[in-house]
């Protein structure tokens, strides 16, 4: 199933309720809320006052991308906040299995393991069976509105070969320079979930219209 997940960076601050609601309305499937340490990636985001200011404001899921270097430090702040998933990186975490069996058995939370475009593939292989999602970054991480990487796509084809060995239940969500092009070579290639920035709270349109017509744009490229 295509899911929509617009990320807060790119939103207005200071209308961020308001914001959330629009694409809410217009179809959007879960928030996307990218936190970063300055360590990890070089730039700094929010933390987890932001989740528990939003949580009240819509029903929709909040999935947590923790661009960090020790994920675990921040879990249980999310937790309390109203976090409904999280995603942490193969790259700061030598066995990933014990925080991800946490999150997902201790916290009962879902989780995601991402991954940066210049991580091979079949690092990512021996871990579908313990994660709800795998996010094939698209960009290098760390700051919004970049260009989506051409040889994502290949990425994104060959992790969906490997999730339909091992995991089929697990979600493929793409992040980094997503828009009304790069939607449908991402989907075409078995992606099915967007997170998208600037493509949604920076349209011309309006964000509520943006989310509409990225789900079409992707819908018709997974058929």
């Amino acid at each position: 199933m295509i899911a929509i997940a617009p990320s807060i960076l790119a939103a207005d601050f200071s209308r961020l309720g308001e914001l959330v609601r629009q694409v809410e309305s217009a179809g959007a499937d879960r928030i996307h809320v990218d936190v970063m340490d300055g360590h990890f990636v070089p730039n700094l985001s929010m933390g987890a006052v932001v989740v528990k200011g939003l949580r009240p404001v819509t029903r929709l899921p909040l999935e947590v991308h923790l661009m960090v270097e020790d994920p675990g430090r921040f879990l249980d702040g999310f937790v309390a906040a109203g976090a409904d998933t999280f995603i942490v990186h193969l790259e700061v975490l030598d066995d990933p299995r014990p925080l991800l069996q946490h999150i997902r058995h201790g916290l009962g939370k879902k989780a995601g393991l991402a991954f940066n475009p210049d991580l091979p593939i079949d690092r990512v292989e021996p871990h579908l069976r313990d994660i709800d999602m795998a996010l094939c970054m698209t960009v290098f991480p760390g700051f919004g509105g970049q260009t989506y990487i051409p040889e994502s796509t290949e990425r994104i084809r060959q992790l969906r070969g490997m999730i339909a060995s091992h995991q089929p239940a697990c979600e493929i969500e793409v992040d980094g320079g997503i828009d009304h092009r790069t939607i449908s070579l991402a989907a075409g290639a078995g992606a099915n979930v967007f997170v998208a920035g600037s493509a949604v709270f920076g349209a011309p349109e309006g964000p509520a219209a943006a989310v509409k017509s990225l789900h079409h744009l992707a819908e018709a490229a997974s058929s």
